[in-house]
């Protein structure tokens, strides 16, 4: 009897470990504030438009160059890129280096710590801009 008590605590602690890790990456309060940077040509939330740039609600999991009604250089339109925490930060560290040809003009976030703060914002926010 003790030694599955101890491997469902066991089991329990992996769990819990691997499914905090997958949500601890960035903290969206900060990302917010860093996203600042980004809002002269981005938008989010529930009001969310195309402007400059394309508005980015429900941007994990989403192909790049797809949101309906911007238009977006070839090279984002055929970049093969499907956005997740790995593919933004690479992107977002020097948007011209990960996609020459882009129309991003945003020199980059080479803080590790500012790439995983403002995907922690921008993966809270739905395809309909609701937070999740």
């Amino acid at each position: 009897m003790k030694s599955i008590s101890l491997m469902t605590f066991v089991a329990g602690v992996a769990l819990s470990a691997l499914t905090g890790s997958a949500f601890a990456a960035g903290d969206p309060a900060a990302g917010e504030k860093v996203f600042a940077k980004c809002k002269a040509c981005h938008q989010i939330g529930e009001s969310a438009k195309n402007a400059i740039a394309p508005e980015l609600n429900g941007i994990d999991g989403r192909a790049a160059g797809s949101v309906e009604g911007y238009n977006y250089s070839d090279a984002d339109k055929t970049s093969g890129i499907t956005w997740s925490e790995a593919t933004f930060k690479e992107f977002i560290k020097n948007p011209k280096a990960k996609i020459p040809g882009t129309k991003m003009v945003f020199q980059g976030l080479p803080s590790e710590k500012d790439q995983e703060d403002v995907w922690a914002y921008l993966s809270s926010f739905g395809a309909d801009g609701k937070k999740k």
